[in-house]
């Protein structure tokens, strides 16, 4: 793109402000910005006007319980693990954050939950998965999205630990996409004077990020059918899970959710349900006292399983919605940026808007979803704090019970 193309976007799109210090660039900085100028969407902002609109009518569905699970899990497991032998099942990794609220300034994944030696989170995943590895006797494709801030870190750390004894090959990187961030006016802001400030662009985007590294090449080329999507957090979760692929293909679902049955109906997790008759989630905010209140045939909440960010996807039902846009919620955040006199800026209060895609959306674009309990106690432990609640701290004692090692 040149410069009078540039100038020619920017117009049209109102954020000719972007060029603003142009002259005063380098001739590297100069090629930086008008690079980013021709990679961004700036009709993404117009897009997110008035997009999010009113819940459609809510309705409970039907989850596969624990105790249907046991009924039939020989079986589930048998189909599961015939798809996962012939390669057709791959898992794909969120580790885009960073450990900061656990005071840490490296990835979240390179975190380290050890009390007698050292334990990441990123390993811990791994060993989980290697479980299915050594029960299929076959290495499963693994993708982890990471972001711009923490790439490299995350590669190197593989690198340095060999992949915590998980075989290279079958590991894929790739970043996630990026997302303008704005003013409150829609203006998008300048990080640097060559650079746009810049933020992943929601949990919602991994799957197009994939497609946009180029991996949907492995993907095809592999004969990989299902991904099996999930967060880096959780340091109990079980992905590739034989049993969870097996129920979803047994019962012709284009996708599954990992779901965890509510200790309160105030608990904050997302819940499980149907939006005019779709497959959807409403977060812990959103549930009215009704829906709180609602009982099921058995006298049990009607509304109550959880998600815990553990999703399976057929591809093919993936590929369908890669065209959809999907809704962008906007978020008041503290952006830093430069000012008009191209000052950085450190704000103490939310000063612009961040843009994202989340994958609840993508649930509810799927034809239809299996809600899959599974027992908390041995498969949720997330750390979202370094203590309390979901911490390191509560972490540390569920692994304990499940007999890990730290």
């Amino acid at each position: 793109m040149t410069y009078q193309e540039a100038e020619k976007k920017c117009k049209e799109a109102g954020q000719l402000h972007l060029l603003k210090f142009y002259e005063e660039l380098d001739d590297e900085g100069k090629h930086r910005l008008i690079k980013e100028i021709e990679l961004t969407d700036f009709d993404m902002i117009k897009r997110a006007d008035g997009q999010e609109q009113e819940r459609g009518k809510i309705t409970p569905i039907k989850a596969m319980t624990r105790e249907e699970i046991w009924e039939n899990e020989d079986q589930y497991r048998k189909v599961g693990l015939e798809a996962i032998r012939k390669g057709e099942v791959a898992a794909v990794l969120l580790a885009g954050g960073m450990g900061t609220r656990l005071g840490s300034d490296n990835p979240k994944g390179m975190y380290d939950i050890g009390i007698t030696k050292e334990v990441y989170i990123f390993q811990r995943l791994i060993e989980n998965l290697m479980d299915v590895v050594r029960a299929a006797d076959r290495y499963i494709h693994l993708f982890i999205m990471t972001s711009d801030k923490n790439h490299e870190t995350t590669m190197d750390f593989f690198e340095e630990k060999e992949c915590f004894g998980y075989k290279r090959e079958y590991i894929h990187f790739f970043k996630q996409d990026m997302a303008p961030a704005t003013d409150f006016d829609g203006k998008i802001l300048l990080e640097k004077k060559d650079k746009l400030a810049t933020s992943p662009n929601g949990n919602g985007g991994w799957f197009g990020s994939l497609y946009n590294s180029g991996l949907d090449f492995c993907i095809h080329e592999e004969g990989i059918k299902w991904l099996n999507v999930f967060a880096v957090d959780n340091v109990l979760q079980r992905m590739a899970d034989p049993v969870f692929v097996g129920a979803t293909i047994a019962g012709e679902y284009v996708s599954g959710s990992k779901v965890i049955r509510k200790v309160t109906p105030e608990e904050k997790v997302g819940t499980i349900c149907l939006e005019d008759g779709r497959p959807s989630i409403v977060e812990y905010y959103e549930l009215t006292d009704e829906l709180k209140d609602a009982k099921d045939e058995k006298g049990e909440p009607a509304y109550n399983f959880g998600v815990i960010l553990n999703y399976l996807f057929r591809v093919d039902a993936l590929e369908q919605i890669l065209t959809s846009p999907l809704t962008l919620h906007v978020v008041d955040k503290k952006i830093p940026c430069i000012n008009e006199e191209g000052q950085e800026v450190h704000p103490e209060t939310p000063n612009g808007h961040k843009y994202e895609t989340l994958i609840l959306d993508m649930v509810h674009l799927m034809e239809n979803n299996l809600p899959f309990e599974i027992e908390r106690e041995k498969e949720f432990a997330p750390i979202k704090n370094k203590t309390g609640v979901d911490s390191v701290e509560s972490a540390r004692e569920l692994c304990k019970k499940n007999g890990i090692q730290l």
